[in-house]
């Protein structure tokens, strides 16, 4: 049996260098260098270190990893007996070198065992020679992994998942068993994470032909049954219901009617960890700052019948303690803001009220921003309740109104005022700097205000020029090398693709089919001024338009434009409409979110192919100012001179998918500068976006129209009057078919009487909600609910006049067009009394308006 080191750990250190008698017979194995003959070593030479040799005994002497590889780290080679005055004796600086070759191979990972055998290998003159043998076996090399069993995560998933938590399990790469070990524990906390706390991994090693040590790695999966809760209870909770308490957990909830499509139900160990600290933070919200959430009780009931179910009864127990009041509130650390103004924002946190940690932490954040608008950008604090157990020397009492009293210091630590050294913008490729920074309400040397960073931010995302930022983190703060009190400002953006270029067909209901080219920027050139042009050529709508609008004249926050058009739209089976005109508008930025706006427009209209119902002599009889309405008797045209002031509020963070803000708008349109038509038209319009959760949001639209003619001006031309329908109002009607009409009746006998035909009316309302769910980027599922109506001259609006629609669109951006598109379900509710009411709502073809309908599509509502 020959003698050798073995490959563990310690034992090579302890067992040392054991000569044999009989040399290997390994088949080739790797010998580097043999003895030298033409120079023997003198007769009198001690032993002396002839060669090194790796064998590969296990594996057939066929290595894996090229034998230059191990080489590499080895130094004994080097110090072989070559001849030619160089003959190295085999002693105890020898020994060390072998044994320092030997660690530093099986530090490589390569290796699955290694030894090393000393041989004897004398010369021809008598000259003793130690030969060094290197055993090695390869560790395996893994060439395919392979996953087996379960179905929540694809390969690309837990491929993902590996890289997440940096384990580097990959192919072509040496087998680990401690790597094998992390992805099997990873695979079980991701089960466990989808409710299957009792998956099993395991893994199986195979040989691969190709070479040697190739072998195949295959992780199977059992993720046995999904542990469901089917009841949850607690105990010890006197003052909180249950209800309430479960109201509070937002991961661990007992299944629903939905739970097959939201997962509502699965148990989850880290989900409850954290629904338990959400429930010690309501009991501290209320005032019991003791309160303590112990672990579930789990009963688990009996597997489903097919295996894949585990039921599951959570029994918790609360400690509530006592509910505390609010003693003194005082504050340490503050030395910028005077107390006084400290006291204002923690106003909610008021002696004698039970204690709240939520109002604290809102304060908290007030605070911040206060700071941040100073430049104390770093400024933390924290609360220090302590309770009065003890009788106080001044007199406080250690209770108020029966309830324990907690003292509330408030510790602040301000930190240092910055400023800014630096604002660097990346990624606009076309956008000027100049147009970017005066979006930017801060100054390089100026205080780094956060209150204006996040304006700044919001600004920016209002012009749509670029791809959303996040208020939060869009701008990068670093403090400037070897500088005190200075930070550098990168605001990282990705421009959007404003430039839109068309040619081509399309139909909607709206334009019917159309044939259109155009080209429209809102940012020409870089400069963020808009251009447009656009001629349309349809069978309902022929528009050519041209407009260009510079939002900053004269290198100030003034806008202006200019925009000249011809339009003519055909109102199927009612009339047809044609315009020519132009319009110039001027606007001011009156504060930070705010703008007037004063335009002036003049338009020439001329209203032909009127439905010969209109001509009735019995309707026009009945209706004394229909014919000045329908221009008969003007030679069908009426010209409009028009000015109108706007002021409008605007905090809404994007044009195109918004998720927050609030947009007012008030308008006054007054005809009477001129023009053969005179009328005044007020608009008030409020449009508000709640951010319900990070993809969830909630748009409100309220909007309200009231015309009425003036001087000579007695009715006023069917065009102008007030109608809902369509797209962009009640979605579920057709364009202009809300409104005052001739009421069309459907009798008993089956004859009808009336045409149907809307006017239109002097006042209307029109509410809007959505509730919008982003899929994706660019792709947002929105439910919706329209209501309006519109009231004559002579009319009051009534609850039961009201029209309304609602259902679900889906809303995509297309990059190239640079406009939303929209696959819409709507269902009409409330449509009038049809077929047999005057108050039904006819469609575009003089039939009752659907009870449901699918339709396409562009742009938004709201």
């Amino acid at each position: 049996m020959r003698g050798y080191v073995a490959a563990t750990a310690v034992a090579w250190v302890c067992v040392g260098l054991v000569p044999v008698s009989a040399a290997a017979t390994e088949a080739e194995p790797m010998v580097v260098g043999e003895q030298a003959q033409a120079a023997l070593p003198p007769p009198d030479s001690p032993t002396l270190f002839t060669t090194v040799e790796l064998r590969w005994p296990t594996q057939g002497n066929v290595p894996g990893v090229e034998g230059q590889t191990y080489l590499y780290y080895m130094q004994s080679d080097e110090l072989r007996s070559v001849g030619l005055g160089q003959f190295t004796p085999f002693d105890e600086t020898l020994e060390r070198v072998l044994l320092e070759d030997f660690q530093r191979l099986w530090n490589t990972g390569l290796l699955a065992d290694l030894a090393i055998e000393i041989i004897d290998d004398p010369y021809p003159n008598g000259v003793a020679g130690k030969r060094a043998v290197f055993l090695l076996e390869e560790a395996e090399r893994v060439r395919v992994v392979t996953w087996e069993g379960g179905d929540e995560y694809d390969e690309t998933e837990i491929l993902e998942a590996l890289e997440r938590s940096g384990i580097e399990l990959r192919t072509d790469s040496q087998f680990s068993p401690h790597v094998v070990r992390q992805t099997e524990g990873l695979l079980r906390e991701m089960y466990g994470e989808k409710g299957y706390q009792f998956a099993e991994v395991s893994h199986e090693i195979a040989a691969m032909a190709g070479g040697p040590k190739l072998v195949r790695l295959t992780f199977t999966i059992d993720q046995g049954p999904k542990v469901r809760v089917a009841d949850i209870s607690f105990v010890g909770n006197e003052q909180m219901s249950d209800r309430s308490l479960k109201r509070q957990m937002k991961n661990t909830k007992e299944p629903w009617l939905f739970s097959f499509i939201t997962g509502r139900g699965t148990y989850k160990p880290l989900g409850y960890e954290q629904d338990a600290v959400a429930l010690e933070g309501h009991y501290r919200n209320n005032g019991y700052i003791e309160a303590r959430v112990g672990q579930p009780e789990l009963e688990y009931l009996d597997v489903s019948e097919d295996g894949k179910t585990l039921p599951v009864r959570l029994r918790i127990r609360v400690d509530e303690g006592e509910r505390y009041r609010v003693g003194t509130v005082a504050f340490e650390g503050y030395e910028v803001v005077r107390v006084e103004a400290l006291r204002e924002i923690f106003s909610d946190v008021r002696p004698g009220e039970y204690y709240s940690e939520e109002a604290l932490r809102d304060a908290f954040l007030e605070a911040k921003e206060a700071y941040g608008s100073f430049g104390y950008y770093e400024m933390t604090g924290f609360p220090e309740p302590v309770p009065r157990t003890e009788p106080q020397a001044d007199g406080l009492p250690t209770q108020i109104d029966g309830n324990p009293v907690v003292d509330v210091t408030v510790r602040i630590q301000e930190g240092e005022q910055y400023f800014i050294n630096r604002i660097t913008f990346v990624g606009n490729d076309t956008t000027h700097d100049e147009v970017i920074r005066r979006e930017i309400n801060m100054v390089e040397r100026g205080v780094f205000n956060t209150e204006a960073l996040q304006y700044s931010v919001r600004r920016l995302n209002q012009l749509g020029y670029f791809e959303p930022l996040d208020e939060d983190n869009a701008i990068q703060i670093e403090k400037r090398p070897g500088f005190d009190n200075e930070v550098n400002l990168t605001l990282n953006l990705e421009e959007a693709n404003l430039n839109q270029l068309t040619f081509g067909a399309g139909a909607s209901q709206f334009d019917g089919f159309f044939l259109q080219a155009g080209f429209t920027t809102t940012n020409f050139l870089g400069r963020g001024e808009s251009l447009s042009f656009m001629a349309q050529n349809g069978e309902r709508v022929k528009n050519y338009n041209l407009g260009f609008t510079e939002p900053f004249l004269f290198g100030r926050p003034i806008t202006g434009g200019i925009n000249v058009f011809r339009r003519d739209i055909n109102f199927i089976n009612q009339f047809a409409q044609s315009s020519i005109g132009l319009t110039t508008s001027m606007g001011l930025r009156v504060k930070r979110w705010s703008q007037a706006f004063l335009s002036y427009s003049w338009e020439e209209t001329e209203v032909t192919k009127l439905n010969p119902a209109f001509l009735n002599p019995d309707i026009l009889r009945f209706n004394p100012f229909l014919q000045d309405s329908l221009l008969i008797g003007h030679d069908g045209a009426r010209t409009i001179s028009k000015v109108t002031p706007t002021f409008q509020l605007n905090t809404v963070d994007h044009p195109i998918f918004p998720t927050t803000g609030k947009k007012y708008t008030a308008s006054f349109e007054y005809a009477g500068l001129g023009g053969n038509t005179q009328f005044y038209k007020p608009t008030i319009e409020g449009i508000w976006y709640l951010k319900h959760a990070p993809r969830l949001s909630i748009g409100f639209r309220a909007r309200g129209e009231y015309i009425s003619p003036i001087g000579s001006t007695v009715g006023l031309p069917i065009f102008t009057m007030l109608t809902l329908g369509g797209d962009f109002s009640l979605r579920g009607f057709d364009i202009r078919s809300i409104g005052p009409n001739d009421p069309f009746i459907v009798h008993a006998d089956g004859t009808t009487s009336g045409s149907g035909l809307v006017i239109g009316g002097n006042k209307s309302l029109l509410f809007n909600i959505e509730y919008l769910i982003s899929i994706a980027d660019p792709v947002r599922l929105v439910f919706f609910y329209d209501a309006g109506q519109v009231a004559d001259f002579d009319q009051h609006f009534a609850t039961d006049l009201f029209r309304t629609s609602t259902g679900a669109e889906v809303r995509f951006f297309m990059p190239v067009l640079n406009v939303p598109f929209r696959l819409i379900y709507v269902f009409n509710p409330q449509r009038g009394d049809c077929p047999n009411g005057a108050s039904c709502v006819l469609n575009d073809r003089f039939r009752p308006q659907e009870g449901s309908l699918f339709k396409f599509a562009i742009g938004t509502t709201f």
